[in-house]
């Protein structure tokens, strides 16, 4: 938290009061959980009905590696899954790709093939777990492998439960993962809209993630004005595609941060609420209440997590996960210790779930819904949050909504220019880092650390070899022709690539035919 001498403000810039009074909160009495506007949650009982969801992200390496780690987290106690793909896999390369040497299974697991997620889910029974896939570029093609290997399982496509992030926009502003210009890869999201509304009724369509952009630098009033945008941008294609904001918004969700500041975040989460709500009823019309209640996944912050003595990191992540139960998470992640200087070990995984049962078990997060509402300190933090997060709202909305204010580079400037603020705030010692700028020790802190198999790439490029020589050849030919033919009209996507994918065409090959047809986003163009 900065500080001006005795003057002080949070990241989002709110001056910070010595004390609050019932003169500094809103006067209008708050709803019960479960009502419209749902900040206080978007379920009457919250907790008490259904603790929020253990998911745990995961995926390095091989197929078979990241499956080894599911089912180690799901035998002591995980009760959802969340993929991590690797960087190829992320920019629709096939690991063979002379542009994926180095990077496959890297920082996430290497799929080219439905073979791939055949392994990756072997043994885990997809009509009992609910499973996130944290791929957005490629969203389609990855959600599309699952419901086929669904499908061999026995398992109709109206049991599967889940969610794939399938947010694009957000990885032109914060993450940098986009393959397509920003018009057709709407397009793609939207079809997928259409496709699950039709195929996977239950499937969770879109998580609208403000995560990446606070790890690219935002402010948390930022977070929130950015992804709510970007929220609205995806509404406003699903509707003129043809879809009812009723019926897409039940199966809308959203990823924050849950970052250093408790207050803050708990704040900001149920500001969130509020200003969809308001979203969708008067910009949209939306009637159904559960297109109209905000549900979100929360991720401990991985940006605030030191190399400098990592198992302060374990203290943090605690506190940061506490701010998203208080907020009302659904589900939440806990990153490890160590993933400032590698991977997830064992170990430190293990230690990331313990920490969320703890929470769940012993801490009594679940015996109340929203059980800092009515602080004088909170309420006042949701009221400012929102009003200020509503002020950025209207600047995307004056440039011609997210879109228009990404391709004007609006939104990266002022996720920049923040990131420069807190950087500098941390390098002149006025926003402390325990370990790094004060506190320090002169000895480094010896970590063991997880090594990923050197060999683990040349015998993926080998199973994606095989996959290509026991092929039908002139099938996936045939079917990439269409995929082509469908991609130059007005038809969904999704059908014509999840043939493409049941013959055994890669993901490099689908967004292959996608990239000559589209051509590629250039941000510095």
């Amino acid at each position: 938290m900065a500080t001006t001498e005795d003057r002080r403000l949070n990241d989002s810039g709110l001056e910070l009061k010595p004390v609050y009074t019932a003169a500094d909160a809103p006067a209008a009495p708050l709803e019960l959980p479960g009502e419209p506007p749902f900040t206080r949650g978007p379920y009457p009982t919250m907790y008490r009905g259904r603790p929020w969801t253990i998911r745990q992200y995961a995926g390095y390496g091989s197929a078979e590696e990241t499956n080894a780690r599911f089912r180690y987290l799901l035998k002591r106690g995980q009760t959802g899954l969340s993929v991590a793909f690797d960087l190829p896999t992320q920019l629709g390369y096939d690991s063979d790709d002379p542009l994926a040497e180095g990077e496959v299974g890297r920082t996430g697991v290497a799929i080219d093939s439905v073979a791939d997620m055949e392994v990756l889910f072997d043994g885990i029974p997809l009509a009992d777990v609910s499973t996130s896939m944290t791929i957005n570029a490629p969203a389609a093609l990855l959600l599309l492998m699952y419901e086929l290997v669904a499908e061999g399982q026995g398992v109709p496509g109206d049991r599967l439960r889940g969610t794939v992030q399938n947010d694009v926009l957000k990885e032109y502003v914060a993450r940098g993962n986009y393959i397509f210009p920003p018009r057709p890869s709407m397009r793609l999201a939207t079809d997928l809209f259409a496709y699950c509304a039709e195929r996977l009724p239950t499937w969770n369509t879109i998580s609208i993630s403000g995560y990446h952009i606070r790890e690219a630098g935002s402010s948390a009033a930022q977070e929130l004005a950015f992804t709510i945008a970007n929220g609205i941008a995806y509404c406003e294609a699903a509707i003129a595609a043809g879809l009812s904001p009723d019926e897409f918004g039940e199966r809308l969700s959203f990823f924050f941060n849950a970052h250093n500041d408790f207050f803050q975040e708990v704040a900001k989460f149920r500001a969130a609420r509020r200003l969809w709500a308001r979203v969708m009823q008067e910009r949209f019309g939306a009637t159904n209440p559960r297109a109209i209640a905000l549900r979100f996944h929360a991720q401990t912050g991985g940006s605030t997590l030191t190399a400098q003595q990592p198992e302060s990191n374990i203290v943090r992540v605690a506190i940061q996960a506490l701010s998203a139960a208080c907020g009302g998470a659904q589900s939440i992640h806990t990153n490890s210790f160590d993933e400032a200087l590698a991977l997830p070990s064992e170990q430190a995984a293990r230690i990331a779930l313990r920490t969320q049962q703890i929470l769940a078990h012993e801490a009594g997060t679940t015996d109340t819904a929203d059980p800092l509402g009515g602080s004088y300190y909170i309420e006042t933090l949701t009221a400012e949050l929102e009003e200020h997060a509503q002020e950025l709202i209207d600047r995307v909305d004056e440039l011609g909504g997210a879109v228009a204010a990404i391709e004007q580079r609006f939104v990266q400037a002022e996720i920049e220019a923040s990131a420069f603020r807190y950087q500098s705030e941390i390098e002149s010692g006025e926003r402390v880092v325990i370990g790094v700028n004060r506190f320090a020790e002169d000895d480094a802190e010896q970590v063991e650390i997880l090594q990923v198999d050197p060999e683990g790439e040349h015998r993926q490029r080998e199973r994606t070899a095989r996959v290509r020589s026991e092929r039908d050849g002139a099938a996936v030919d045939a079917a990439l022709l269409e995929v082509r033919r469908v991609a130059e009209s007005d038809e969904n996507l999704l059908p014509p690539m999840r043939k493409a994918l049941r013959a055994r065409a890669t993901v490099g090959e689908v967004c292959g035919e996608l990239r000559e047809l589209w051509g590629t986003y250039d941000s510095h163009a």
